[in-house]
Parts: C-alpha cells; structure tokens; sequence
C-alpha cells in the first residue's frame, strides 16, 4: 500500500494544528486501511522530506498530498525535491476545486452573508503566476454560486491586498464580507481578521469534504 503523506505549511496557532489534523483524521476515517502520515514544510515537524524518506525505506512508495490550497513554492520546490529524492510522487494540490466552493458557500452562509453584500475572496497568495489562476477559478465558481459580486484579495505575493480589496469593497457602500479561503486559523487569518472587512468567514477546515479532495488528490497520482 502506497503510503499518504499529507503535507501542510505548519502553524503555531493550536487551533490551526487542530483544523489540519482534522483533515487527516477524516481521510483515516474513510480509508482506514491506508497508511496516512503527517508532515510539514515549515514551522512544525516532522519535515515532508524525512516523512518521505521513511515511506519509502525498503522499497516502499508514497505520495505526498499538499494540504495547500494552490501551487506555489511549497508545491515546486520543497515537496517537488522531497519527492524527486526519494522517487515518490506528489499529487496537486487541494484547488481549485468544486467542493471548496461550497464549503465557501456555507462558511458565508454561516456568517450571515445578506444579498446586497460585497464579497472578498481572501487567499494566502504567492508570487506564481499559476497560484492567481487557481484563486480566480475559485472566485468564478463562487461568484456562481452565490448573488453577490466577489472580488479577491491575497495575503502576499500578490495584489492586491486583503485591505485593499476590502477597502474598493466598501467604495461600493454596504457590507464588506471576507471569505476566507484558508484552510485553517494561523497568521494569514489573524491579518485577515484585520483587514477592514464587517464580517469575516471561518477558514476551510475542519470539513468532512476536504478529506474527500485529498483521497481524490491521492487516489489520481497513484
């Protein structure tokens, strides 16, 4: 059995450990016969390059399942070399993906977004040019799903900001609502929560269909 790794940021916010962890508890759930190891790029340990190194050792296979929301330095270049290392693999990261659109779609709902609300599509952001395009087709879909007019704002990396975003928002007048399209507490949700906005939804996580994209991630890469 093809062990998965399932690879976040790392945090030292304990709700944002607990959230993660919750995603991983889910896939165990619904698979308990798969071999399902935690690891970390930055921050916490185990690093993805040791848990990869162990998967392996004796012939053993593994793919690494980014628990991250879109490519990125993260994806090219710390788990891309872990992988090419040891010659495991890695699957895609978590978006863009239909499911995280209506896990978006609840977390508003669940802030009590109203109709005549702006809506900013909040992402963490990276300098790759690929990372943007995935944050639009998220913002497309939920712009979709929902009435209001969604705009985005990134953490770094790109622009524009999270406040600025909120803050051509409220040009508009009326409510300026976050969606936080993060998947757990941590420092991007803590500025996010700073940005201007009136209401801010909770993050991704914890949510059983997260799991589901991982176990698809992991499934289409072996």
């Amino acid at each position: 059995m093809t062990v998965l790794v399932g690879c976040s940021h790392g945090t030292d916010n304990p709700d944002g450990r607990e959230a993660i962890r919750s995603i991983l508890a889910d896939v165990r759930a619904a698979r308990p016969d798969l071999d399902v190891r935690e690891a970390f790029v930055d921050v916490q340990i185990p690093e993805v390059a040791a848990v990869v190194a162990d998967a392996v050792a004796g012939g053993g296979n593994a793919v690494v399942v980014p628990l991250l929301l879109s490519v990125g330095f993260h994806v090219r270049v710390d788990i891309a070399q872990a992988v090419a290392r040891e010659g495991a693999s890695a699957a895609p990261p978590l978006g863009p993906d239909a499911r995280l659109v209506a896990i978006l779609v609840d977390r508003l709902a669940q802030a009590g977004l109203a109709a005549d609300d702006a809506v900013v599509l909040a992402a963490a952001g990276s300098t790759d040019p690929a990372a943007a395009t995935a944050v639009e087709a998220v913002a497309a879909g939920l712009a979709d799903a929902i009435e209001n007019h969604v705009t985005i704002g990134y953490g770094a990396g790109a622009t524009p900001s999270v406040p600025d975003a909120v803050a051509a928002a409220r040009e508009a007048g009326g409510r300026v609502v976050v969606a936080s399209y993060l998947l757990a507490p941590g420092y991007f949700h803590d500025r996010v929560l700073e940005a201007g906005a009136d209401v801010v939804s909770a993050p991704l996580a914890p949510d059983p269909r997260l799991a589901d994209v991982v176990l698809d991630r992991y499934d289409a890469s072996l």
